[in-house]
């Protein structure tokens, strides 16, 4: 399978509950799911979200 990626960096001083519905958002509207997390000593998230590339195969022939 193969995937597109996306990160965000959520700064110092994000709320968890805030980071939650940002994530919650991501997934609901646009298919991502969380790949990797990462919170360092200063406070900042830094967040890797992936979805499918869902590849289309062409229905159409010629004749």
């Amino acid at each position: 399978m193969d995937y597109e990626y996306q990160r965000l960096t959520l700064p110092r001083g994000t709320s968890r509950p805030v980071a939650q519905r940002v994530l919650t958002d991501a997934a609901e509207h646009g298919h991502w799911e969380l790949d990797r997390l990462r919170l360092y000593p200063d406070g900042t998230r830094r967040v890797v979200l992936r979805r499918r590339i869902l590849r289309v195969k062409s229905t159409l022939t010629t004749v």
